[in-house]
Formats: structure tokens, C-alpha cells, sequence
């Protein structure tokens, strides 16, 4: 492969790498958010 389209893969995989790590935190802020809710409705 040529020095431009390793580039273009790099740039690929850290806007991949971006978006998964993005979803991630959006899920752990979810079952956060869930887990307080249930732990307050209990009360």
C-alpha cells in the first residue's frame, strides 16, 4: 500500500474507533442512569 492510503485506512479506523467509544459511554450513561432510577423508586 501507498503512504496516502494508509492514511486514509488510519483515518477510517480512528473515526471508527470515535464512534464506538461514543456508544460505549452512551450505554454505561444508560444503565447508570436505570440503575439510580430503580434504586430511587425503591425508596
Amino acid at each position: 500500500m501507498t503512504q496516502p492510503e494508509d492514511e486514509v485506512i488510519r483515518a477510517r479506523q480512528r473515526k471508527a474507533a470515535r464512534v464506538t467509544a461514543i456508544l460505549l459511554f452512551a450505554f454505561i450513561a444508560l444503565t447508570f442512569a436505570v440503575t439510580i432510577a430503580k434504586m430511587t423508586v425503591n425508596q
